[in-house]
């Protein structure tokens, strides 16, 4: 029996095959569908042109009847590679609201939730220390080895002595 979805697979000008590709892509593949383009701002903080959507994140309509418009982002389903976003709402022929839900490829990404700033911090700060502890590495190796090099160099001195007075 055939696999649902191949590891091996790279690329097809199929559509036939993207669609199957897209559509039985396991989970941890399909987390990279919902990437989102960054607003120019961002992208010079980031230093990336995309990245993953989180709930809590500010996105600006691209392209659809809601062009324009913002919001913060109520739900990712990644399933199904399709967001909600607060306020985008639709009436039903009963009076009731339904949320609308978006395709990735249609918003963008103006303003970071809090969470992904705190980690962004705490990446940065776990980054100085690594480079603090690498640096006090550096200097005890330096140490030890300037201490090895001067008592090698004090037994080199009493050898001399030694061979100086036995003549």
């Amino acid at each position: 029996m055939k696999n649902k979805f191949s590891t091996k697979w790279k690329e097809s000008k199929q559509p036939r095959k993207q669609r199957k590709y897209l559509a039985n892509a396991p989970l941890h593949l399909r987390k990279k569908f919902v990437n989102v383009n960054l607003s120019k701002e961002l992208r010079k903080k980031q230093n990336r042109r995309n990245i993953q959507i989180n709930k809590g994140d500010k996105v600006k309509i691209m392209r659809g009847g809601f062009r324009g418009q913002t919001g913060k982002i109520l739900e990712v389903n990644i399933k199904k590679s399709l967001i909600v976003i607060e306020g985008m709402q639709a009436k039903k022929r009963d009076g009731s609201k339904v949320n609308i839900k978006f395709q990735p490829s249609n918003l963008q990404i103006i303003e970071l939730s809090e969470r992904l700033k705190k980690t962004q911090a705490e990446n940065k700060l776990k980054e100085t220390k690594l480079v603090e502890t690498k640096s006090h590495k550096k200097i005890k190796r330096l140490k030890s080895n300037i201490s090895s090099d001067l008592s090698k160099e004090s037994q080199v001195n009493e050898k001399t002595e030694q061979t100086e007075v036995k003549k």
